[in-house]
């Protein structure tokens, strides 16, 4: 038995309607390119493969890049223990290949169901190429949209000139400009309904 088999993509809840979720590749939301669905266990070994990049992990907050199944596995479970509410984090996958190619999450970082944080990682082979402002697009219209919430906020490292320049062009406005604890100069940006 395979590492990818050891994942248990009902282990995250116990609500059926989870459970038909993940078995169905429940996708949440469609864009011209790409599907963004909940995680299932094929998706392990390739995000693992991606989390295991430096240049993709550059400017996330930790900064690891070394990572094995089991701590992927777990943040997975720890993210999507609101996966029933429809935030988490999820895969996305170019429609036309079904290839998995990031991730993408939202996040109830603020204890706030009506104020939501947005984040992706995008593998390094698929940069420059139109995927995160699709991405961004996609999760503030089903976030506005579906899920009702008031607030959409991306935060990230001030060097991290490409999602600064994605945050602005989605309409996001930088509401915050300060120090990370590990010295480095981070940003915020907020959207509003």
């Amino acid at each position: 038995m395979g590492v990818a088999n050891q994942f248990d993509p009902n282990s995250f809840r116990d609500s059926s309607t989870y459970r038909d979720q993940q078995t169905t590749k429940m996708t949440i939301i469609e864009t011209e390119r790409l599907k963004i669905r909940f995680i299932v266990d094929e998706d392990i070994q390739v995000l693992l493969k991606i989390y295991n990049k430096p240049e993709n992990m550059q400017y996330v907050s930790s900064g690891k890049f070394i990572w094995i199944d089991l701590e992927l596995i777990e943040k997975y479970k720890r993210a999507n223990k609101d996966y029933d509410r429809g935030i988490g984090i999820f895969a996305f996958e170019l429609k036309d290949k079904k290839e998995t190619i990031g991730e993408a999450g939202l996040f109830n970082s603020f204890s706030n169901p009506e104020k939501l944080e947005l984040g992706y990682i995008i593998d390094s082979s698929f940069w420059k190429k139109g995927y995160g402002q699709e991405i961004c697009k996609g999760l503030m219209d089903y976030s506005f949209g579906k899920l009702q919430i008031k607030k959409m906020v991306a935060r990230m490292y001030a060097d991290n000139i490409n999602s600064v320049e994605l945050s602005r062009k989605c309409g996001m406005k930088e509401i915050e400009d300060g120090l990370a604890e590990n010295g480095k100069r981070f940003l915020v940006f907020e959207i509003e309904k």
